[in-house]
């Protein structure tokens, strides 16, 4: 737990000057209060302002834009700090395919901001109290504050029921494609593993995102391309391998129909931008 500001000094020239892209390993959660935050965040470059709140989730490429004014607490936690209760209720906010910038319910901005600069004092009180009762508070105050933001517009509610419903059917497909999209590429696959016609997760998809399910297929393992020429500097023929293509050539296909790009050249672009 830090601000933003401190975290900017205590860095100096490090990870923007040049900007260097990297990949998330756990939550980077950053509330602005003042000022304007822009960070790329796979390969989109978001501007957050005053209120609204950053998430880099785990996996997420991301990459810093140089320090301006922003000013705001900036929490860093890992997946399984969160006890797995609340694990379940917030899994549509930490959900990979979340939105990357959350502007909170009006009526949660003020608790809020109140709460998260809370958790900095806490964090900074290390040795004021018992070192359990400090990492209880902390995981308390980090809870509390997420499950108020889960109540942002654009965040679906939480499917608590046990496995009937077109919404968790949905879910259960995101968690499934998360999983297995290197080696499952048809509807049908994800069907079959879920349990349900390919008729009902279709119309479960198309309910959720008004998207098909191979589309989403798709798009995730675009996503997954961008992220390993970009970010992690691999080449064409490892990313086919990585991502059950059949050769390079239909994997080039895929990637050129879809950015209008060869993976080279996607690949020196962003070697060259960073």
């Amino acid at each position: 737990m830090i601000t933003v500001e401190d975290f900017f000094a205590q860095h100096d020239a490090w990870p923007w000057n040049p900007p260097r892209p990297g990949r998330a390993t756990f939550h980077y959660l950053i509330l602005v209060t003042e000022g304007e935050l822009r960070h790329d965040v796979d390969h989109v470059t978001r501007t957050v302002a005053p209120g609204q709140w950053l998430w880099v989730r785990p996996g997420h490429a991301q990459c810093w834009h140089p320090p301006g004014a922003a000013r705001g607490p900036f929490i860093l936690f890992e997946p399984d700090v969160l006890t797995p209760g609340t694990a379940r209720l917030l899994a549509p906010l930490t959900a990979h395919d979340a939105p990357a910038v959350l502007s909170p319910h009006p009526d949660d901005v003020r608790w809020l901001q109140q709460t998260a600069f809370q958790l900095l004092d806490e964090h900074r009180a290390l040795g004021r109290r018992p070192l359990d009762v400090h990492h209880a508070l902390r995981r308390s105050l980090l809870e509390s504050l997420l499950l108020r933001l889960a109540n942002a517009p654009g965040i679906a509610p939480a499917d608590t029921t046990a496995g009937t419903g077109r919404g968790d059917t949905y879910g259960r497909f995101v968690d499934a494609l998360e999983l297995h999209f290197r080696e499952l590429h048809r509807a049908a696959d994800y069907a079959e593993l879920l349990g349900c016609s390919v008729r009902t997760l279709s119309r479960a998809a198309q309910d959720a995102t008004g998207t098909g399910v191979r589309e989403l297929i798709n798009e995730r393992r675009l996503l997954e391309a961008r992220r390993l020429l970009g970010v992690a500097r691999w080449d064409a023929r490892a990313v086919t391998a990585h991502l059950g293509f059949t050769d390079p050539a239909n994997f080039g296909r895929f990637f050129r129909d879809r950015t209008g790009s060869t993976p080279a050249a996607f690949a020196a672009r962003e070697a060259s931008d960073a």
